[in-house]
């Protein structure tokens, strides 16, 4: 149905398109067309760190890029390139949880298990390179599939984005099995 693979530099062109065509469609109807907009051009967006570290994953079918997300072992909790102003420091696996980042799927493809494949694939590695939980922050339209994949709410707020748009958000954490 779809391949899973690393995602390379080459492949940024078509996650800038993918990125905020996924946050406009599978946003609507959770957040208002300003949020929305103020996200895509604030903190939507690929952390090229991520595909640097190689742990950043992209979903295709027939070469085209249908889903995208990642984990990370440093300390960057969300956002794109153009959320970061500082150095992104390693995170220590014996105390820190791993960080699931930037997820986003094609709404042709939503809940087509695009998104699963890849939270399942990010905590197979984030256990593989010795980390004992997860922690990330989901939008009000991912919550659901980061339920659905063992993750518990820990805290709602709301982002202070530009403009002066509130973003509402979750902070969830999993602890990861030895299984």
């Amino acid at each position: 149905m779809f391949e899973l693979r690393i995602a390379e530099l080459t492949d940024l062109p078509a996650l800038d398109v993918l990125i905020p065509t996924a946050a406009r469609s599978l946003s609507a109807g959770f957040y208002s067309e300003r949020q929305i907009e103020s996200a895509i051009r604030h903190i939507f967006g690929p952390d090229t760190q991520l595909i640097h570290d190689r742990t950043f994953y992209v979903a295709t079918v027939d070469s085209a890029l249908i889903g995208c997300g990642g984990w990370s072992r440093r300390h960057t909790l969300f956002g794109g390139d153009q959320a970061k102003s500082s150095s992104d420091p390693l995170l220590d696996p014996g105390t820190d949880p791993a960080r699931i980042r930037a997820f986003f799927v094609d709404s042709r493809w939503a809940r087509r298990g695009v998104g699963r494949a890849i939270l399942e694939a990010c905590s197979t590695a984030a256990r593989g390179a010795g980390f004992s939980s997860l922690e990330l922050v989901a939008t009000l339209p991912g919550e659901p599939l980061y339920r659905a994949g063992g993750f518990h709410a820990q805290e709602r707020f709301e982002l202070q984005l530009p403009e002066g748009v509130l973003l509402p958000v979750v902070r969830m954490t999993k602890a990861l099995g030895a299984d």
